[in-house]
């Protein structure tokens, strides 16, 4: 009798104890889900940030959105005739970053490159298998539409290459993770993570662990590896494995290479861890693309332009390498699979 009554005390104790004081919101934005988890705070206070950052994502997504009319769509229009186009500081501000970040990548960051990304069909909400038109692509690539060719003055943007039509796909995200970011702490939240599309960013902890985020199989419905996320770090991963298609046995992702107009097929995914600072979330987003996009023999050099001390790299045969610096946060979900350990100076 007394075990009964202990049991029935102990089931009293545990249907008594508060829920965990975590808010979960998703959405879907910038062609992907976006999930919002804040921790710590009333439920109606994590729904006012959490709509707050909702409101931005949704005006940011219809600002840049580069194939429906929008700022960036205008911009490109004026581009294309040899025209000067108003411009709005934030805008300025993005594409002179994004310029930056560009000559650092040696132009395998390309948000010039749109006339190539929508001839492989990757400006679309569908991704339909098509044969492209080689000699398209040479031409494309022959007119080398750079980021450095745009010029900002007085409020107006200009192209002194017409070929030139931005794609803000490989950046929006990160910039949208630093502008949540921001939103959380002008909220006055202390524990939260945003999580973009694979692209994540860590505020605080979740109760009196970090946040764990998991790395994305590239070919398997699970995760690879999972991650202890501190306070401001950011993550990112390119991969092959959600805007694709498939065709003739080979698979065309919408990662393009700018030197050959055509997707990288060397490579299946790569993450990048970045630590705090103003524009983590971006370079989460951007800094995986050169390396992503880099021969095996040069993705070191690629890391290294980018100022990338941690990395996980998964090849086309599904061949792991890490650099020493990321394995210290890294728990694989195999621990006895082969991975390449590599030393970034």
């Amino acid at each position: 009798m007394r075990y009964v009554l202990l049991l029935l005390s102990a089931l009293l104790l545990l249907s008594c104890s508060p829920k965990e004081p975590l808010y979960n919101t998703q959405t879907y934005v910038f062609g992907t889900l976006v999930d919002i988890s804040i921790y710590g705070e009333t439920d109606a206070h994590a729904q006012s940030a959490a709509n707050a950052i909702i409101n931005h994502y949704n005006k940011l997504h219809q600002r840049l959105h580069a194939w429906q009319p929008s700022e960036i769509s205008k911009i490109n229009d004026a581009f294309s005739v040899g025209k000067s186009s108003s411009i709005k500081a934030d805008v300025a501000q993005m594409i002179q970053q994004m310029t930056t970040l560009s000559t650092q990548s040696h132009g395998a960051f390309n948000p010039a490159i749109g006339h190539l990304i929508n001839t492989w069909g990757f400006q679309s909400d569908a991704f339909l298998a098509k044969h492209v038109n080689a000699a398209k692509i040479q031409q494309l690539v022959a007119k080398n539409p750079q980021m450095i060719d745009i010029v900002i003055e007085n409020n107006n943007i200009r192209s002194n290459n017409p070929a030139v039509k931005l794609d803000l796909g490989g950046y929006a995200k990160g910039y949208a993770l630093d502008l949540g970011l921001q939103t959380l702490r002008e909220h006055h939240v202390q524990h939260a993570l945003i999580n973009i599309g694979g692209n994540i960013v860590a505020l605080g902890q979740h109760g009196d662990r970090p946040w764990r985020v998991g790395i994305q199989h590239p070919r398997q419905p699970n995760a690879i590896a999972s991650i202890a996320l501190p306070s401001g770090w950011a993550i990112g991963t390119s991969g092959d494995y959600q805007r694709f298609f498939d065709l003739d046995g080979k698979r065309y992702c919408h990662l393009i290479n700018p030197s050959t107009g055509y997707p990288a097929q060397h490579t299946q995914s790569v993450t990048v861890m970045i630590p705090p600072q103003q524009n983590a979330g971006v370079l989460s987003d951007v800094a995986s693309k050169p390396i992503f996009l880099a021969p095996k023999n040069k993705r070191l050099a690629a890391a290294k332009s980018m100022n990338i001390e941690r990395f996980l790299i998964i090849g086309s045969e599904g061949k792991l390498q890490i650099s020493q610096q990321m394995q210290a946060y890294i728990d694989w979900t195999n621990p006895k699979q082969s991975v390449e350990v590599v030393a970034i100076d």
